[in-house]
């Protein structure tokens, strides 16, 4: 968008009536475009279908035999080069998961997140996150760590391996509500049937949605929301999750 808004400035200054015109088409998409995601909740508008997909489940929650939360919450990079836990725009994972903990002492606990980078992989959320929990004042000792998942997938598969759940268990999975749909389907695909708690809701809910102008903050969650949509869609592809669509009638 902006380029083509630049593009069109250049252009208007031209001698060329053709190109002026392009300039002006140009430019007209480019700010009409940061406009409309400006004012309009067009990142809510996607982000909702996702976080209403999984609803969290009715308090008391009875039994629960574990808790499996994804990593994410955690600044890895930061964290690393500060040389202390950092957290990132997903804290509510990690925040809901110590809650959980001791809402429940004789739950069995699992952290799974490596690193999803592509280059730097020596380093892994685990590892931070075990410092940041006993800061909080939880016993990383009553926590398995599964340290080496790059992705959703990963994170199914490797925590199952480490878990070895039980048929007739209850076991919590603990990340992002826009994130949820792809984590069960993919936690389904590896046979693992958890019960979604959903955390770090990025929109208000349906019809919450008030007029405004933030360039950014459209732009944010127009970003989360594509970046899922299409994860949704290649995991799909991939035969990562059984549906393309995960929801709650299984």
């Amino acid at each position: 968008m902006l380029l083509c808004a630049l593009a069109g400035t250049l252009g208007l200054v031209s001698r060329r009536p053709r190109v002026r015109n392009l300039g002006r088409g140009l430019l007209a998409f480019g700010l009409g475009a940061m406009a409309a995601i400006a004012v309009l909740p067009l990142g809510e508008w996607l982000l909702a279908p996702l976080e209403e997909r999984f609803p969290r489940p009715a308090e008391p929650l009875g039994r629960v035999d574990g808790v499996v939360v994804l990593g994410g919450a955690i600044d890895l990079r930061v964290s690393v080069e500060r040389g202390r836990p950092e957290l990132g725009a997903s804290a509510d994972r990690l925040i809901a998961f110590v809650a959980l903990a001791r809402r429940y002492p004789q739950a069995r606990l699992v952290f799974t997140g490596g690193s999803g980078a592509l280059f730097d992989t020596g380093h892994s959320e685990a590892n931070v996150a075990e410092n940041l929990i006993a800061e909080l004042g939880l016993d990383p000792a009553r926590i398995a760590f599964e340290r080496a998942a790059r992705n959703t997938r990963e994170n199914a598969l490797l925590a199952m391996a480490l878990a070895q759940p039980q048929a007739g268990e209850t076991w919590l999975l603990v990340t992002s509500a826009f994130h949820m749909p792809r984590a069960m389907g993919s936690f389904r695909r590896a046979g693992w049937q958890v019960t979604a708690y959903p955390v770090d809701y990025l929109t208000a809910g349906p019809g919450a949605w008030r007029p405004g102008f933030n360039l950014m903050l459209g732009l944010s969650l127009l970003t989360v929301a594509e970046k899922e949509w299409i994860g949704l869609a290649a995991y799909r592809l991939l035969g990562w999750t059984d549906r393309l669509f995960p929801g709650g009638d299984v």
